[in-house]
């Protein structure tokens, strides 16, 4: 993991969990966005992406790897002994999710990115069934993930960059991809079980990726006191790498900033 320590006196942390294919050098932009806003950042690659592996690339044996990993992020933003913010992205937002329908955290408050719970594309119905039993005898076999930069964002310096990243994944495992059904399908069998925390839910209108007719059904089910969605009209995946990324930021820092004043910890 890495983290970033705020510019002055910090007001709180923020722990930062990326999407599937992708690692934490993507978010540069928005590290350095909350840490000149006053936050401390923590954030790592989750296993087999990013920098954590070249020999498992794409694979997971069990979506609790995920879990377990970050758990140890919160563990040192805990450190600092200053409010905790968690923001998951896609899969990591789905993360974040099963996380706090498994266990309890302490938590100011929880943003999520165009969370996966439900996918725009997914394998046909035979592909699907097959996946079933590749799983049992061949679970590392990797399969083209589908997903293209294009897909992400309309952004087209991100495009650019992502088209030339070698850490970028395109290719992963079937035992990946039914990991991921299974983690969807528990965020919403699970659903009484989630810690009920603050919670604040952007999405891209015009997402290509996750299909936010799920999300939407997650949403308004969710048994949480305190809850905001914000759906960002044109914008695509990755709303905060979108054209309008600053606005987005700036909607999560007053959601951010609302929580510390309701714990009293600013005024």
């Amino acid at each position: 993991m890495w983290k970033w320590e705020a510019e002055g006196d910090a007001k709180a942390v923020i722990v930062m969990i990326h999407g599937a294919m992708e690692h934490h050098q993507r978010y540069g932009w928005l590290i350095e966005m909350w840490r000149s806003s006053g936050f401390h950042v923590i954030m790592g690659d989750l296993p087999g992406q990013g920098m954590t592996t070249r020999a498992n690339r794409g694979h997971i044996n069990s979506f609790d790897e995920y879990i377990i990993e970050v758990k140890e992020w919160l563990q040192a933003a805990y450190d600092f002994d200053l409010p905790v913010f968690l923001l998951g992205h896609s899969m990591g937002g789905l993360v974040a999710i099963r996380m706090l329908q498994e266990e309890r955290f302490e938590l100011a408050g929880v943003i999520l990115s165009s969370p996966c719970l439900g996918l725009v594309s997914s394998p046909s119905k035979m592909l699907d069934m097959l996946s079933h039993g590749i799983n049992m005898i061949m679970p590392t076999l990797r399969m083209p993930s589908g997903l293209t930069v294009e897909m992400a964002t309309r952004n087209e310096d991100v495009r650019a960059v992502d088209l030339n990243d070698p850490l970028y994944i395109t290719k992963v495992s079937i035992r990946w991809y039914r990991e991921l059904v299974a983690a969807m399908e528990l965020a919403f069998e699970s659903m009484d079980k989630v810690q009920d925390v603050p919670t604040l839910l952007i999405q891209g209108a015009d997402d290509r990726i996750v299909d936010k007719r799920s999300v939407k059904e997650w949403f308004n089910h969710a048994p949480l006191s305190e809850k905001r969605y914000k759906e960002w009209p044109k914008c695509y995946h990755e709303v905060f790498n979108e054209p309008e990324r600053e606005e987005v930021f700036d909607y999560a820092l007053d959601f951010v900033m609302s929580q510390l004043k309701a714990i009293g910890y600013i005024y």
